[in-house]
């Protein structure tokens, strides 16, 4: 052991650099400790922060091509917390003569995947149904849509990490069971995570009635991953209300419908029953029956961000049972494909969060210089 009367005999100049040493070390350690602490999802939560979100893409070789690949790189040039994407790997069927993977072959989540892996910040991503329930189409290769999704949980959702350079762990659901093509199956795809005073969730619910519709339904898919999702969304709010979170965001890719207005691509439904009234099957109603008891007991802010109808909108639609407006819910659509204008329209939602602000996120459109098409970039 070095004496501190040891120290004061060494020459100055000596004693100098050792204590540079040192500083720089103590520094190095502090640094790292710090790095590790963000990747495992604390923060400061008086600090404010901004995480990227997206989906609904690539639906066309063009947008493969270039839309995505400006969208990626526009998100690294910006400090990210991490990025979410909220389903959807492709258009709802396969685009015949496409020089990118269009229908579910391996090919198209190979893409993904590299996609992801060539964001700077953690990326996470829950599954869409043009990736896995619509996959039994014909226009869609005519897949086992449980083969497919087993296929993206094998892929995406092996290890407890995020994907993108940047990793970040989460916590996985184990139970209940989902179902695979060769049975019951944890529904590792469902995560969660803390982050800065934020509890954040993904959902695996779908559009196409949720599997209860299109090609070939499945009510006892359904039925399993329904009930898993249930659980996990209840276990989530338990958890954010034990961490003293600020917040919750959910993440899932159905637009579930929430009124009766004539929205876009949306479920019809009565605001206060949540009963679903186009005649549809109705694959969401319990799923909203057990979010609003949630939100309602929460009192915090609650925003649920999805995917599916490719309008982007940031609202209030969500109702109590006696039509009252539940002011802590917000609902967030994120950016997608407009296949019908035929353009590049690729661009993604910047959310900036901060725990000490009254409504914790606000919400800020990114159109990405580099697809403009209508209005170029000054």
């Amino acid at each position: 052991m070095i004496k501190m009367r040891d120290l004061q005999q060494q020459p100055a100049g000596l004693r100098i650099t050792r204590n540079l040493l040192l500083a720089a070390l103590a520094l190095t350690l502090l640094a790292a400790t710090a790095t590790a602490r963000d990747d495992a999802g604390e923060r400061d939560d008086r600090e404010t922060y901004a995480i990227g979100l997206w989906g609904d893409l690539p639906y066309s070789d063009v947008q493969a091509l270039t839309g995505v690949p400006n969208l990626i790189a526009d998100m690294n040039k910006q400090e990210l917390a991490f990025t979410v994407h909220d389903g959807d790997l492709k258009a709802g069927n396969g685009t015949p003569g496409s020089v990118t993977p269009t229908i579910c072959s391996d090919a198209l989540y190979t893409q993904a995947l590299g996609f992801f892996n060539s964001l700077k910040a953690p990326a996470i991503l829950t599954p869409g149904d043009n990736d896995w329930t619509d996959c039994d189409r014909p226009s869609n290769g005519g897949f086992l849509s449980l083969e497919r999704l087993d296929h993206e949980r094998a892929l995406f959702f092996n290890t407890p990490f995020s994907l993108g350079q940047r990793r970040m762990r989460l916590e996985v659901q184990s139970t209940p069971l989902c179902l695979g093509v060769s049975g019951p199956a944890p529904c590792v795809e469902n995560r969660r995570w803390t982050f800065g005073g934020v509890t954040y969730v993904t959902l695996n619910i779908q559009g196409s009635c949720n599997n209860l519709c299109d090609t070939n339904p499945d009510p006892l898919e359904y039925a399993a991953r329904n009930t898993a999702n249930i659980a996990w969304m209840k276990e989530s709010f338990d958890a954010a209300k034990t961490r003293g979170s600020a917040a919750i965001m959910i993440v899932a890719q159905a637009d579930p419908g929430w009124d009766k207005s004539t929205g876009v691509g949306a479920p019809l439904r009565d605001p206060k029953t949540l009963v679903e009234t186009d005649g549809l099957p109705d694959g969401f109603h319990d799923f909203l029956v057990a979010l609003r008891d949630e939100v309602i007991a929460f009192q915090k802010p609650v925003a649920y961000v999805h995917g599916d109808s490719h309008y982007f909108r940031v609202d209030r639609p969500f109702l109590d049972a006696q039509g009252r407006r539940l002011e802590n819910f917000t609902r967030v659509e994120t950016f997608g494909d407009n296949q019908a204008n035929g353009t590049n329209d690729v661009n993604w939602l910047k959310v900036f969060v901060n725990a000490r602000s009254r409504e914790v996120f606000s919400y800020q459109a990114q159109i990405v210089p580099g697809n403009r098409v209508a209005v170029p970039a000054p």
